[in-house]
């Protein structure tokens, strides 16, 4: 099986993840959007208001994790180290993206847009699970 082209697909058909931050060591999880391309392989993108609480968790500690969130079967990807940045794009400039996966945004790009930072996740390692019997650990 290539777990690489299992993982591009995931990566292509879900649209959320479960993002895990620690600060104080109390973790924190919370579901958010996400747009991949896989041309910037270990790279994932979403938004989220400049004056949120995970912004204050981000600049106090960069490390987080993720998994994906299937809404169908059990297929996932799942990253145990990434770090988080504020990234030099805009929302903006990946609205083609995040409106191809996830069409509803459109509205909130054009409602709040201006609001919104985008963020970028790099990881170099990630664990694809198809099935109870399918998984394997990639590098990027």
């Amino acid at each position: 099986m290539d777990f690489v082209k299992e993982f591009n697909c995931i990566m292509e058909e879900q649209k959320e993840i479960a993002l895990a931050t620690c600060k104080g060591g109390n973790p924190n999880v919370r579901i958010v959007n996400f747009c991949y391309n896989n041309t910037s392989k270990g790279v994932i993108y979403f938004s989220t208001f400049g004056d949120n609480q995970k912004v204050e968790e981000f600049e106090i500690n960069p490390t987080v994790a993720f998994t994906t969130v299937p809404h169908e079967g059990n297929s996932h990807v799942r990253v145990k180290k990434g770090t988080v940045q504020k990234s030099n794009y805009t929302v903006y400039d990946l609205k083609d993206e995040f409106i191809k996966k996830i069409p509803d945004y459109a509205m909130t790009i054009e409602q709040v847009g201006e609001y919104l930072v985008l963020f970028e996740v790099h990881f170099q390692e990630a664990d694809v699970t198809i099935d109870l019997e399918n998984s394997s650990s990639i590098t990027l």
